[in-house]
């Protein structure tokens, strides 16, 4: 919980000096190059590598500062700045800019760096700059010629130069929710117009990470609290089942293949039986049924998604037994509960904040996005190479969804006739999201349609791949194009690559995983128990410290009862302190009330209000804080009382009943 501060008499205000023009000179350069190197190492770097006969040429203004003049690509001749007073112009220019509840302003354009200058000082509290420039020569130029240190300084400043997914992601990533919070595009019109087509493409690229981030945002607090709900159904089956551990680098130097449902796995579905015992056959579980039908058994499955109506995907398919199931913890328990062959479980956070590390921890991948990131992710942590992907789409192939025979095509049976076909049907549910929609590279040459979530997918997937060490192919034969993999035939991928039979003696280690180790249900029975307790007291102590917070409303125009009844409030942080874990719980089942904290608190460092309105403001952010974790941990409890149950009465020994509701 954030501290409330005392209430005191409004500051009288101060006064910015004026600025001083800069000189030119090898030292300005080395002073600012010092905190770029800490802000950005790989463009120091760059920047370091510019000759002095490369920037651009300095003309003195009457203010005594400098211009450049600098010629367009149609090779008409501007000057970057003022001949008059660039400070000046740079002032006006950031004034112009609407900053009002945006936390990122990205702005098209170096430039000599006076208008980023101007814009930085108005910015406030933890609002920050992105800036686009392809010209290292131009950044290198303004580095030498203006104090650009107290922007470099201050760790809220970006610089991007061209449109390197992996650099862009590393560079926003940390900044993320901030700019979910309000980002704002500005554009330094004589420095664009020096590459318009390179600052379009990097401004395009940051739209595509802002939609990314949307959308992953969007997800996880939507699904925060089924997310948790179903991790507490599934501790008994995490408890007992195997560790991932045994999976590290088993298959290394072996090809492996990720199955996925996309549309154009019709293609080469019936090619995947004769790769099974050449590679390591890894399918997502909406491509299981069709796999199965034609005979194609995959070595492993993956699972994450947590609605119940997953458990379809794995009814009446065939004999799964010797099918590793890899899913998330977050997977529905229907899945998790009747699954009959081996299963791990990944490490989960989550879990472990509620039945502690030493029982919680396990060897885990990364979180996927979905069932195809997490088969790509277990590939890799199994030293799978090359990864060979099939019916990885991630686009509206031939403007269907699905390969035929998923389980979806299976519910809408009832509404098929003359006038309504199943491709009507896919057609129908793309068209119902045709306000996302948007226009992909095919892998083929051709555009094709995609979705702002299945384009957040390949995001995703173009990160990921750039990260790893092994090649990619892509051998969908359909679908988006894939920056990062080697097209390829299906048939093409076999020849080359699945020649050699896999050891089966990789396989055997099955035989030793599928019982469950019940010796872990005592000890987390009682880690359920305290953490239940602990829930009780988080309500108790956010009762209490509503009622402060009401009682101080009321406070504010009298100072000094208010300062002295912020003792208390100090005693109950204290002891909100010790409760570090339980808020950690329910926070992570709600997420909505931790954003809500994190984008006041952003709003009342921006607002700059006096100490007065500031206390109201930072009451009014504690009192709806407190509010949605005393309503959380009122919601996760019933949660823990059932995993208790579960651990208590486990649902291998009660196959057959039905589930909890």
């Amino acid at each position: 919980m954030k501290t409330i501060e005392k209430v005191k008499p409004q500051p009288t205000g101060s006064t910015m000096s004026e600025t001083v023009a800069p000189a030119v000179g090898n030292e300005l350069f080395v002073h600012n190059m010092r905190l770029l190197w800490r802000l950005d190492s790989d463009l120091a770097l760059r920047i370091d590598a510019v000759a002095d006969d490369e920037r651009f040429e300095l003309e003195p203004t009457r203010s005594g500062a400098w211009t450049a003049r600098a010629k367009s690509p149609d090779g008409a001749s501007t000057y970057l700045h003022s001949r008059h007073d660039p400070f000046a112009e740079a002032k006006r220019w950031a004034d112009a800019i609407d900053i009002e509840d945006k936390f990122c302003i990205v702005v098209g354009g170096f430039g000599l760096g006076y208008h980023i200058r101007a814009l930085f000082d108005r910015l406030r509290g933890d609002a920050f700059i992105v800036c686009t420039e392809p010209s290292i020569a131009l950044i290198a130029t303004a580095l030498s010629c203006v104090d650009l240190t107290e922007v470099l300084a201050s760790k809220r400043f970006v610089i991007l130069t061209d449109t390197d997914k992996s650099r862009l992601h590393a560079q926003l990533q940390p900044h993320s929710t901030l700019i979910m919070l309000g980002a704002q595009f500005a554009r330094h019109a004589p420095s664009v117009r020096l590459n318009e087509r390179a600052h379009a493409a990097i401004h395009g690229s940051i739209t595509e990470f802002v939609t990314f981030s949307r959308m992953t945002l969007l997800t996880l607090i939507g699904n925060a609290r089924i997310t948790c709900k179903n991790i507490s159904r599934n501790l008994a089956s995490y408890v007992t089942t195997p560790p991932l551990d045994i999976l590290r680098d088993r298959f290394r130097g072996n090809p492996g293949v990720v199955i996925s449902a996309g549309p154009s796995l019709s293609k080469n579905i019936d090619q995947l039986a004769a790769l099974k015992g050449h590679a390591v056959l890894c399918a997502v579980q909406t491509a299981l049924r069709p796999l199965m039908k034609r005979g194609v058994v995959p070595d492993f499955v993956t699972s994450l998604d947590f609605h119940e109506m997953s458990r379809k995907f794995f009814e009446d398919v065939g004999d799964l037994s010797a099918t590793h199931l890899v899913a998330e913890p977050k997977a529905t328990w229907h899945v998790i509960d009747n699954y009959p062959g081996p299963v791990s479980l990944l490490d989960n956070t989550w879990a472990r904040l509620v039945i502690g590390d030493e029982l919680g921890a396990r060897g885990g991948l990364t979180a996927g996005a979905t069932v195809s990131h997490l088969a790509f992710y277990l590939a890799v942590y199994m030293g799978c190479d090359p990864i060979i992907f099939v019916g990885q789409d991630l686009a509206f192939t031939g403007h269907v969804f699905y390969v035929p025979g998923v389980e979806i095509h299976r519910s809408w049976r009832g509404e098929i006739n003359r006038f309504n076909s199943m491709e009507q049907k896919e057609w129908d549910r793309i068209a119902r999201n045709r306000s996302i929609l948007r226009r992909v590279h095919g892998a083929d040459g051709t555009n094709l349609f995609t979705d702002e979530l299945l384009f957040t997918y390949l995001e995703q997937f173009e990160k990921d791949i750039a990260a790893v060490p092994c090649q990619v192919i892509n051998a969908t034969e359909g679908g988006a194009r894939i920056r990062g993999t080697t097209a390829m035939t299906l048939a093409d991928a076999t020849d080359r690559f699945c020649q050699k039979a896999v050891d089966p003696t990789r396989f055997a280690y099955r035989d030793s995983i599928r019982a469950h180790d019940e010796t872990m249900l005592e000890p987390t029975r009682k880690q359920l128990q305290n953490r239940i307790a602990e829930l009780d007291g988080v309500v108790h102590l956010c009762e209490e410290m509503l009622g402060l917070l009401e009682e101080l409303k009321g406070l504010i125009d009298d100072p000094d009862r208010f300062n002295k009844r912020l003792i208390r409030v100090d005693e109950l942080r204290t002891k909100v302190h010790r409760e570090a874990r339980a808020y950690q719980i329910v926070n992570a089942a709600t997420q909505i009330s931790e954003f809500r904290r994190f984008s006041a608190d952003r709003r009342i460092e921006a607002a700059g209000a006096d100490s007065a309105d500031r206390a109201k403001r930072q009451i009014a952010r504690d009192i709806e804080f407190m509010t949605g974790v005393a309503d959380g941990a009122r919601d996760v409890k019933p949660m823990l009382i059932e995993a208790l149950a579960r651990v208590e009465n486990p649902p291998w020994k009660s196959k057959g009943a039905a589930p909890p509701a």
